[in-house]
């Protein structure tokens, strides 16, 4: 019976909005909770909608997925704008803050490692440091262990005639993606005769798009950090900006850039 429910009951707003328990007394602390807290629902939906698209994928069922990954794409626009929110906190009004949030940092973001594992960055450190959260560590382990979307879009590739080596379909998936010039070739045919092989070639352009929005939220993390607290350490131990600069050399499709040079 759905004739109780309401606005509020469906959405569970009485414990949505009971989430946020700004404990330093600052003004801005509302807002450094809530920008946080909306980016992990955010990287709930796009989770969401990357497990069902690999799903499809793996059936070699590409149409669905195009319409999953373009609104993962659109969510992280919204993941992308949070940092504009976020940035109009200042130097002073995050001194208010930080020292409330002991070693707590989005360094620590269960959900974001969940999301570059499922892209294909694999770094069992990511691990380890959730091994104080049982049930964390071991879905994280398990993504590990799986298949990542463009390992998923290499086996499709080769199911789809290509000469993709048995090398590079059994890999060890643990292990960083290593670039293939047999995978390179098979998208350079792809971009070369887009009407032969268009749900490819849209494929291709889906993971594209992510990789590139992906790259501009690391990047927009970047300048927020670098504005507020310039190159002090993360409050997580990391190096802050120095290690944010790091990751952002990372790619997770490397042929799908490297093929536009190719062809």
């Amino acid at each position: 019976m759905t004739d109780g429910v309401t606005y509020s009951s469906y959405l569970d707003l009485d414990q949505v909005l009971s989430a946020q328990h700004p404990v330093s007394g600052a003004h801005d602390e509302m807002l450094f909770i809530i920008v946080h807290q909306a980016s992990e629902l955010w990287l709930k939906l796009c989770l969401h909608e990357l497990q069902a698209a690999r799903e499809c994928v793996v059936a070699d069922n590409l149409r669905p997925a195009f319409k999953m990954l373009a609104r993962v794409a659109r969510a992280q626009n919204q993941l992308i704008s949070s940092w504009d929110v976020l940035s109009t906190m200042t130097p002073h009004d995050y001194s208010l803050v930080r020292p409330h949030l002991g070693t707590s940092s989005g360094f620590q973001s269960a959900q974001y490692r969940l999301m570059e594992f499922l892209l294909g960055g694999r770094n069992p450190d990511m691990v380890t440091m959730h091994e104080a959260t049982p049930q964390v560590a071991v879905m994280l382990r398990a993504e590990m262990h799986a298949p990542s979307l463009y390992d998923e879009a290499a086996r499709l590739l080769a199911r789809r005639g290509f000469d993709i080596p048995k090398e590079v379909l059994d890999r060890d998936v643990t292990k960083q993606w290593a670039t293939s010039r047999h995978v390179e070739e098979a998208w350079a045919e792809v971009y070369r005769h887009p009407n032969k092989h268009w749900d490819l070639y849209e494929l291709a352009e889906k993971l594209v798009d992510l990789e590139y929005h992906f790259q501009r939220w690391r990047f927009g993390h970047l300048k927020t950090v670098e504005r507020i607290i310039g190159f002090k350490r993360g409050t997580g131990g990391t190096a802050g900006v120095a290690y944010l600069e790091g990751v952002l050399k990372q790619t997770f499709f490397p042929e799908l850039l490297s093929v536009r040079t190719a062809i």
